[in-house]
């Protein structure tokens, strides 16, 4: 049994922004891109039921709505995708980025985000460009 879950994640943000000013890039890759890397290794050699148990208990509000909305919006697009059912707290109608959060800071990046960024994270105004969940 895995012990990654998405509270963990919570709190790894957490200390990036007790830190100061932390730019959105690093708190997308060291916060949602770390959790959807460990997902995708629980996925791979545990299997779907342990890996939609990664977003089982709801984490904790990190003070970054943009991050606790594409926590949300991770969680929901990796349920459509890999077939099991996303949990109640991710479907939370508060868990919406205010301002809406463009992980890009370039001008180019943001317009692209517009455009390109999954149903599951727009809703919840999260904007990222098409290649941001792709891993290698």
């Amino acid at each position: 049994m895995s012990t990654v879950e998405v509270g963990l994640a919570a709190q790894e943000v957490q200390s990036l922004l007790g830190d100061g000013r932390c730019p959105s890039e690093d708190l997308w890759r060291f916060g949602v891109l770390q959790l959807l890397d460990d997902y995708s290794s629980v996925l791979a050699s545990e299997g779907v039921a342990s890996a939609a148990r990664v977003f089982a208990g709801e984490p904790a509000r990190t003070g970054h709505s943009g991050v606790d909305a594409a926590f949300a919006a991770l969680a929901c697009w990796l349920a459509d995708r890999d077939g099991w059912i996303p949990p109640d707290w991710s479907l939370d109608s508060t868990r919406v980025a205010r301002p809406w959060w463009f992980v890009s800071e370039s001008a180019y990046g943001r317009a692209w985000a517009l455009v390109q960024s999954p149903g599951q994270f727009r809703v919840r105004g999260v904007f990222i460009t098409d290649t941001a969940l792709q891993r290698v």
